[in-house]
């Protein structure tokens, strides 16, 4: 007897595979399952199979997993389920875990779908709680996070709750590359939501696995490192507000990586309020303190702060000299010296700007082996105490990769130090402040805190040269001006580099001036500068004070050969060694952009105004903005958007942003990323806006965006079920047509056909 039938695919590990664009082994299992086929995959031809005895197809299963071939135990389960449909439990179980132990994409694959098709076809019985965290650990680790995060959701459907110890080693896996960490925040929120304002009593012996399941500190510490390290800090954010809302507590580690939100997005109150909690914190290290005031600094740099941001450095000068001449500090020095971190960037030399050290790359790390426990040994382990502790080791990575980033501080015997880097951040913003003044006075006083003054040698000189070197002549002079009042002696080079300048860009009263200032100040010029000079004056046919020239040089002595040789050796040397002194700089204001402070304080009060649902005054707030010249980026359009989506019904207002949205990115290229992206589209599916929806998919596509389809199908499902689920009707508008065509592409796209 014959038995002939088609088989059918599952639809999610498709839909994963055509999300994902960063992990090239994807498409390899795209391509293997595409040419050898899945039992339940479209493209699978008809199947001819001998009628057997179920039982002995079932035994012979084990054997040929036994043996390890996984082909052959492939082919015989295609038997099985033509015969009888699907197999008993056991053998359910050997198969998954079985393909999971492999590590192999192919057999990866075939598990999910195996599973994926037990569910569809009402089988979940068939499915054991510890197989399904298995083969969710197993996808994970093998960097394929879409399904990993699909098991792991039907999983909760089916009340099988994990507990957080087995799904936070699950989580970490995740948030090793972009797609994961952005799905790995979902989770957590998602999670996190069943346990909102005290919803489940845990007094009741029934929610016990309920309450097992929820996320802890360690899972909220692994989700925010990777929105941090893949850059979505809008969505960390929106785990901070999630935490008090289910009691969880912050540790060490969790206040540093608070810090790191709150520096991103520019929430400097918010960093301020945290300073007196990581000031009383016991045990935290040198480098999470270091991580902190790298924060703080930033954020004040961010903001146009100046004062603060100097003051800080000049602070932390001021308890290094103190800390360096005391005996106490001696002390304390020899006993740190011997846990101080080798990785640390090393300490700021007012005299050495260009000597950057790099932070050792992750390569120094031992990377987490991709070996999956075996399932016997996985599930001996009752309490998931091995994925815990490898989700505290994948924690441990993220957060060094994060360490990496620090570059303004730097501590040394437990001491923080300014880095070369902040001075370079501050000199520039100084200069396009137009603050010479103030730039002077900083730098003469940390010159002071740090070590003696040199005429050639100085930070401030070096500051001179580079400014001249950019062109940027009169602030190179109102600075020399500024060391000249603060009774600071300057070395000849510095007159002589800005006299040539003046002399190249025909500024005959800037020369004079000058030279004036120089011979008051008892400044004996080189031969250069009288060349520079001389050759001016001839230049503008001024014999009389080339001549002039000619005979001061001549008195004092200046060789216009060998001595002009010899200096302009010596010369050479210097602006070899300035140049190399001076290349972060020149480097960070040829290529930074200069920033609109005033950005960072607007998108601040809007996003206090939606946070508090008052969205008049949020509006009111972005038309002032707009007024003063100030354009919204993505981070002041994703506070309206979610702010508009939290009171409900405001769809029709973003639509109205969703064009102003698109009207800027093609006139003044802003950016539009993920979260804001995602925020839009989700608001326009949730309203039923399929047009507009459709829109923000193309978008999002055309920028490799991830989008988790998995999300849309489940508010498709929940909000638009019985949508367009009949005919057609006869009569319709060009209007009507065209939403219920948006609306059946977006299913179709969805994965809802």
């Amino acid at each position: 007897m014959l038995v002939i039938r088609k088989l059918k695919t599952g639809p999610d590990i498709h839909s994963f595979l055509s999300n994902s664009s960063s992990q090239p082994f994807i498409l390899r299992l795209e391509k293997k399952l595409t040419v050898e086929g899945l039992c339940f995959s479209s493209v699978a031809e008809r199947i001819l199979v001998q009628a057997q005895d179920p039982a002995k197809v079932s035994s012979e299963i084990l054997d040929a997993i036994s043996a390890n071939k996984l082909d052959y135990s492939w082919k015989l389960l295609e038997q099985h389920m033509h015969m009888e449909g699907f197999p008993r439990k056991s053998v359910i179980r050997k198969l998954i875990t079985s393909y999971v132990d492999s590590l192999d994409v192919q057999w990866l694959g075939k598990a999910y779908e195996l599973v994926e098709r037990a569910i569809e076809e009402g089988k979940q019985d068939l499915l054991e709680k510890e197989v399904l965290i298995y083969l969710s650990f197993g996808l994970a680790k093998a960097r394929l996070p879409v399904p990993a995060s699909t098991v792991l959701r039907k999983m909760i459907d089916m009340e099988h709750f994990p507990r957080v110890t087995a799904w936070s080693g699950i989580l970490a896996h995740m948030s090793q590359t972009a797609e994961g960490s952005y799905l790995a925040a979902e989770l957590v929120i998602e999670i996190g939501y069943l346990f909102q304002n005290n919803r489940v009593d845990p007094r009741k012996k029934s929610n016990a696995p309920l309450i097992a399941m929820k996320p802890n500190t360690l899972t909220f510490n692994i989700a925010l490192a990777g929105c941090l390290l893949f850059e979505t800090s809008r969505k960390a954010e929106e785990l901070l507000d999630m935490m008090p809302r289910i009691g969880v507590k912050a540790d060490a580690n969790l206040l540093i990586i608070m810090a790191r939100v709150y520096e991103r997005n520019g929430r400097r109150e918010e960093l301020k309020k945290l300073q007196r909690h990581i000031e009383e914190a016991p045990n935290l290290t040198d480098l999470q303190i270091r991580q902190f005031y790298n924060c703080l600094l930033t954020c004040h740099l961010k903001f146009g702060d100046l004062d603060s941001a100097s003051n800080m450095v000049l602070e932390m000068l001021r308890k290094a000299k103190e800390a360096r001449n005391s005996l106490a500090a001696t002390k304390f020095m020899i006993t740190a010296a011997k846990i101080d971190h080798n990785h640390s960037p090393g300490r700021a030399s007012l005299h050495s700007l260009n000597n950057i050290n790099d932070f050792h790359s992750l390569g120094n790390n031992k990377p987490i082996p991709k070996v999956v426990l075996s399932y016997e040994e996985f599930s001996k382990d009752r309490n998931f105490s091995k994925l815990e502790a490898e989700s505290n080791a994948v924690l441990s990575s993220l957060l060094t990769n994060l360490q990496m980033q620090v570059d303004l501080i730097t501590t040394k015997h437990g001491i923080l130090q300014p880095t070369e880097t902040i001075y370079v951040k501050l000199v520039k913003a100084f200069l396009e402040a137009d603050k010479t003044k103030d730039l002077a006075v900083f730098l003469l006083k940390a010159e002071r805190e740090d070590s003696p003054f040199s005429d050639d040698n100085s930070s401030l000189v070096h500051v001179i040269n580079a400014c001249i070197s950019l062109g940027w002549l009169d602030q190179a002079h109102d600075l020399l001006d500024e060391m000249r009042l603060a009774r600071v002696r300057t070395g000849s080079s510095v007159y002589s580099s800005l006299l040539k300048a003046y002399c190249q860009a025909n500024r005959l009263a800037d020369v004079t001036s000058l030279l004036r200032d120089a011979r008051i100040a008892g400044i004996q010029l080189d031969s250069s500068a009288y060349e520079a000079m001389i050759q001016s004056r001839v230049l503008q046919q001024d014999t009389q004070g080339a001549l002039q020239l000619f005979k001061e040089r001549k008195e004092a002595r200046i060789l216009k050969f060998t001595q002009q040789n010899y200096g302009m050796v010596a010369k050479g040397d210097i602006e070899t060694d300035e140049a190399r002194l001076m290349t972060k700089l020149l480097l960070e204001i040829k290529e930074g952009h200069k920033v609109d402070y005033g950005v960072y304080d607007w998108n601040n009060v809007i996003h206090f105004f939606c946070k508090k649902r008052l969205m008049q005054d949020a509006e009111k707030a972005l038309k002032k903005m707009r007024s003063l010249g100030h354009s919204p980026n993505a981070q002041t359009f994703h506070s309206m958007v979610t702010g508009y989506a939290a009171v409900g019904g405001r769809y029709q207002e973003v639509t109205e942003l969703w064009g102003e949205m698109k009207a800027l990115a093609s006139s003044i290229s802003m950016k539009f990323d993920q979260e804001l992206l995602d925020s839009v589209l989700y608001t326009f599916v949730r309203g039923g806006f399929f047009v507009r929806a459709n829109e923000v998919v193309a978008m999002m596509e055309k920028g490799n965006m991830f989008v988790d389809k998995y999300k849309y199908r489940m508010l498709f499902l929940k909000y638009h079920r019985t949508l367009h689920k009949g005919k057609a009707p006869k009569f319709q508008t060009e209007s009507q047509l065209n939403k219920r065509e948006a609306a059946l592409a977006f299913k179709r796209w969805i994965g809802l056909n």
